[in-house]
């Protein structure tokens, strides 16, 4: 059947909407971050700064050290993700393909630890690691950051296992192989889209998170960039194009992450989301 004209305009109308509506706050965050105070505070809003400035990427540096914050943040989230994909990677190939028990209850176990508020084990957490006087360290953000990303990792690679013909691990073994080689010389190479995809979702995870970072790590020296950010502001005044220079500094991994392996992200999801 063919659609008529008015609805293939209306969905492009509906289409064209939906994007400025998701596209506007970043363009607004965007220039913003070169507007000077009285710009920013200026009424009616301006669209586009008349006099653009670096000033607030200057003072987000300078002032407020906002490298230090993204080299902390690229240390947690580079350390997370190693980990995460390391064993994320083993025990969805172990629940894939080796005869372990209790396979079921585990999924659902992983299922249900997905969708564990960690607010809830906050203050535990934070007694635990005050006992081990791991506060104000990056194993105090990268061990909690590890263990709540493992279970969603472990169900991506884990569908995604079971994509790759059980044929070629009878094979390895035949061939001599033992249980490690094949699962790093065989299934590894052939999951690399859902490494992928688990790697920038734990990347990004651990990149914006907040709560954990704000409560374990308070020294100035262990901060991450979203916590930086939120302590920009002083007692009296909100510097709002210091805390946009820093926002739009602090989405830029993301952004070139989600660039480069788009195609790997999506064959990765769909492809692991074939078999539950």
């Amino acid at each position: 059947m063919i659609q008529p004209r008015w609805q293939k305009i209306l969905g492009y109308v509906v289409l064209i909407a939906f994007l400025l509506a998701i596209l506007f706050p970043f363009y607004w965050m965007f220039i913003t971050s070169f507007k000077q105070d009285k710009e920013i505070s200026a009424y009616p809003p301006q669209y586009w700064p008349t006099n653009p400035t670096l000033s607030n990427y200057r003072e987000a540096f300078v002032q407020y050290g906002f490298d230090h914050y993204m080299l902390n943040s690229v240390i947690v989230a580079v350390l997370t993700t190693f980990f995460v994909l390391f064993f994320a990677s083993m025990a969805g190939f172990s629940i894939a393909r080796l005869p372990i028990p209790w396979k079921k209850p585990i999924l659902i176990f992983l299922l249900i630890i997905s969708v564990f508020p960690p607010i809830a084990v906050i203050t535990p957490l934070y007694m635990l690691l005050r006992d081990v006087g791991w506060l104000n360290s990056y194993q105090a953000l990268v061990i909690p950051y590890t263990a709540f990303n493992l279970p969603f990792s472990i169900w991506i690679l884990r569908n995604y296992f079971l994509q790759v013909p059980g044929a070629l691990f009878e094979s390895a073994k035949i061939d001599g192989s033992s249980v490690f080689q094949a699962y790093y010389k065989i299934f590894l190479p052939l999951t690399r889209p859902g490494l992928f995809s688990a790697a920038v979702f734990t990347f990004v995870a651990a990149w914006t998170e907040f709560f954990m970072a704000l409560v374990f790590n308070s020294s100035n020296s262990m901060r991450t960039i979203p916590v930086g950010i939120a302590l920009f502001s002083g007692q009296f005044n909100v510097p709002y194009g210091t805390i946009f220079a820093g926002s739009v500094v602090s989405i830029v991994p993301i952004m070139i992450l989600v660039v480069i392996f788009r195609k790997w992200i999506v064959s990765g999801l769909t492809q692991g989301a074939v078999k539950g």
